[in-house]
């Protein structure tokens, strides 16, 4: 009765669709053959009668399937099953675009100067952005009475902690955690209270760079940012080393680089023609003690690179507040090229 039941019902399935539910309606979890063996009392048979109807219900679920199987190969072969929305498709007409997502500047940035460092021997670590008021301020050598803390202007939380100012916080930690020798860098995001303008933001990106070993001199450290700025920028640039006050530093230096909009003579960008990008100099003593290594017998040389104004020039963006705005049409223009 149940085969008799099962072929008319696929005589009847015109559709992939339909052949599909006779497979749940005896098949399925609640399907008619399925249930035979949960409705049946087994109390009453004997060994014998139970091992019959096992043979049985399973002949009759390999019948079952190959019935289905040989409908859905027919409907297949007779092209049956396509609905009819898909008959009204036209496949001359052209598709829908496919919009691509991009990086974000600053990433593309922040990957390229990771790869130029790692080929450098140098490591990349990540470092917190809520970081503790010690290693944000006193580790650097930058005392609760120090001017320069009135430079930067803090947000600050709970429990003597601070959204960092700068990824120089992560000097000592770094220090402490992996000793000397050490070549790392530590990009991320910075928070300073301030106005926003063209060329200032309250959230920024930067990517801090240390390298501490014996016999460390400024040639070193001047070596490393001629191989950087060659690598990022692809060209010949024009940059200036000038003194530099920082308390994390002695000697402390600004390099500067001529502004790419103006070409030296000062715009909305820069001002005055020159855009701060790299400030760095020697590990400060201080800074080597905090960190648990001895300054008599190592050296070494600490930089920050500005990574969103490093992307401002290298994209030609003119206005730092494009970054944040979360503004589509300025991120699709970054995207890929097919």
């Amino acid at each position: 009765m149940t085969k008799q039941l099962l072929l008319a019902d696929l005589a009847n399935a015109a559709t992939l669709e339909s052949i599909e539910q006779v497979r749940i309606k005896f098949l399925g979890r609640k399907g008619i053959i399925t249930n035979l063996a949960k409705e049946t009392d087994f109390s009453k048979f004997s060994q014998e009668e139970k091992k019959n109807f096992g043979q049985q219900l399973n002949e009759l679920k390999i019948f079952a399937t190959e019935q289905i199987e040989k409908a859905i190969e027919h409907a297949k072969s007779e092209n049956i099953g396509v609905s009819k929305i898909s008959r009204l498709i036209d496949p001359a007409i052209p598709g829908s675009t496919r919009v691509l997502g991009s990086l974000h500047p600053i990433t593309m940035i922040q990957l390229e100067l990771e790869q130029i460092f790692e080929g450098m021997g140098f490591a990349v670590l990540d470092s917190p952005e809520v970081e503790t008021e010690f290693n944000n301020f006193e580790a650097i050598n930058i005392p609760k009475d120090h001017p320069a803390r009135d430079m930067q202007d803090t947000f600050w939380l709970k429990n003597n902690l601070v959204l960092r100012t700068h990824t120089s916080a992560n000097q000592v930690r770094t220090l402490r955690r992996f000793g000397v020798p050490v070549r790392a860098i530590f990009p991320g995001r910075c928070f300073r209270y301030e106005s926003i303008d063209p060329s200032h933001e309250n959230t920024f990106y930067q990517s801090e760079g240390l390298m501490v070993d014996e016999n460390v001199s400024v040639a070193n450290l001047i070596g490393v940012m001629k191989t950087l700025l060659s690598e990022v920028f692809r060209r010949d640039v024009k940059v200036r080393l000038r003194p530099g006050f920082f308390p994390f530093v002695e000697p402390g230096f600004e390099l500067d680089l001529n502004c790419m909009f103006c070409g030296g003579v000062g715009c909305s960008t820069c001002g005055d023609g020159w855009i701060e990008l790299i400030p760095c100099g020697l590990v400060h003593p201080r800074v080597l003690e905090f960190g648990g290594i001895d300054p008599e017998k190592y050296s070494g040389f600490a930089f920050g690179l500005g990574l969103t104004r490093l992307a401002m020039m290298r994209f030609g963006i003119r206005d730092i507040r494009h970054f944040n705005s979360g503004d589509v049409r300025f991120y699709e223009q970054f995207a890929p090229v097919l």
